[in-house]
């Protein structure tokens, strides 16, 4: 209780806290507009965390996080088009209601199931982390070199499209985090000579090209169309009554479970759970039959459970070191640059920061509640901010921040040449998020292999015989044969 007395202290004073609620903001904006999100925000802050301090820092990142995963319903439910795919499913029944000239109570189900996912499932975070990061203690090399496998290919295995083209991608950031001198003998891997990788590939020089340069190239080649009109008349009046919620209180329960436990599990994501969400709600509901004409509980479900999504990826992320979703990589990446450990010791020795980490997430999603309600009708107006005018200064921002990160120009070259990639990858359907997690994994699973090997006196099968690391090893291996089998047996059966 004293490490969140003091951090609410550190969270209340007025530069943190503004700091906090303008990102929140701007990741709602950015969130709300297709193609950006809050993730695309989050990497173009990292290059800025360098010159400011860890508390700061967090308060930006985290408040852009919650504020991205809580206003990207807002383009699904005004004109059909989700903000990022976590508001698929939102788009099922939420436009329909807009249409049907309920747009007000959509965008009020929006706005409140997004808070009571973000606001519950913190809370059940706060209350877990501590006890699975006394767990993880417990374990050794062996089952961490597991676990960090086991996140891996639990991506590459949920992967759209071909499974080999996921596990490609996690290959080229596995090799990509090799390159530098080798941290035990001091050998050096893959550096050509050059004395700029010496150190490693530089992490905001790889986010900003594969991620932020990558969505602005794809983007502009494909162009922009102009959003759909918006009836703004629609917008008047709160929506919800008490009746609401209390009809609707067995899918909201039901849809926090799904995104707190689809968030747990490492590289999952609310772009999953709200579709879980969605099909559960459906079966559970006495007129399934209503879903995808503008029913109520269909946004309910989507929204309560993407957002329960951010809670449950942040267990993993602080207890365990491992990111629970394709954002908390990003944020995992900041405790990287500032030199923080994310894992079993970090709430022991970081108690204060930990819980202003929480205290933020809750915070957050209190304001953004409260804001998104009072400017609701002022919606429509996100969808038309001109695209050349963002895209333009997010090119800025990406070469501004790849230069500081070093203050090379070598580093430029690089984002650049890590932007080609991710344009090249993005042809060819190579999801990108298994290389950022395998890049950021990638020296600890050298690390936990090479000092299990030792410890072992050069037995390999102490992977194997360790009955945790076992179970982590065999659920890898399934989460990319599995895929291949259930196709292989779906293909025989339609050719019978």
């Amino acid at each position: 209780m004293q490490a969140y007395l003091q951090a609410l202290g550190i969270l209340l004073q007025p530069v943190n806290f503004l700091v906090m609620y303008v990102c929140a903001l701007v990741g709602c904006v950015l969130g709300a507009i297709p193609g950006l999100s809050g993730g695309l925000g989050i990497t173009l802050l990292l290059p800025m965390t360098f010159a400011l301090n860890t508390e700061i820092s967090f308060a930006m990142l985290v408040g852009m996080y919650v504020g991205g995963v809580s206003g990207s319903f807002i383009a699904a439910v005004l004109v059909g088009i989700p903000g990022s795919a976590s508001s698929i499913g939102t788009c099922y029944d939420g436009y329909p209601m807009t249409k049907n000239g309920k747009a007000a109570k959509a965008l009020s189900i929006g706005i409140t199931g997004s808070f009571i996912g973000t606001f519950v499932s913190v809370i059940v975070a706060m209350l877990c982390s501590g006890a699975i990061a006394d767990i993880a203690l417990k374990l050794g090399p062996w089952e961490y070199f597991s676990l960090c496998l086991m996140a891996i290919t639990m991506v590459v295995g949920l992967s759209n499209g071909s499974i080999y083209k996921g596990l490609l991608s996690a290959f080229i950031g596995l090799f990509l985090a090799t390159i530098g001198a080798d941290k035990v003998t001091n050998q050096l891997r893959f550096t050509f000579g050059n004395t700029n990788l010496y150190g490693g590939i530089n992490m905001v020089c790889l986010l900003m090209g594969t991620f932020a340069l990558q969505q602005v190239a794809t983007a502009y080649a494909k162009g922009q169309q102009d959003m759909p009109p918006v009836d703004t008349s629609s917008l008047k009046g709160f929506g919800l009554t008490l009746a609401d919620f209390v009809s609707n209180a067995k899918t909201i329960v039901v849809s926090l479970l799904i995104g707190l436990f689809i968030g747990f599990l490492p590289g999952m994501g609310s772009g999953i759970s709200n579709l879980i969400a969605y099909g559960q709600a459906k079966k559970m509901d006495k007129h399934p039959e209503k879903f995808g004409t503008g029913y109520d509980p269909g946004v309910w479900a989507t929204e309560v459970a993407n957002n329960a999504g951010v809670g449950g990826a942040l267990i993993p992320m602080i207890s365990l070191g491992i990111p629970g979703d394709g954002t908390t990589v990003l944020l995992l990446s900041a405790m990287t640059i500032k030199g923080l450990q994310a894992g079993p010791m970090f709430i022991k020795n970081n108690p204060v920061l930990a819980a202003l980490i929480f205290l933020i997430v809750l915070v957050s999603a209190i304001l953004i509640f409260f804001t998104e309600l009072g400017t609701k009708r002022w919606f429509p107006y996100l969808l038309k901010a001109p695209y050349h005018y963002l895209f333009s200064a997010i090119m800025m921002i990406c070469f501004m921040g790849s230069f500081s990160a070093t203050t090379s120009m070598f580093s430029v070259f690089l984002m650049i040449g890590f932007g080609v990639l991710g344009v090249v990858m993005d042809m060819f359907g190579m999801p990108m998020t298994p290389l950022m997690l395998s890049f950021i994994l990638g020296p600890k699973i050298e690390e936990y292999f090479r000092t299990g090997v030792s410890y072992a006196r050069g037995d390999y099968t102490r992977f194997l015989t360790r009955p945790i690391s076992l179970i982590f090893i065999l659920i890898a291996v399934y989460s990319v044969v599995g895929p291949i089998i259930t196709k292989a047996i779906k293909n025989r059966r339609a050719s019978k």
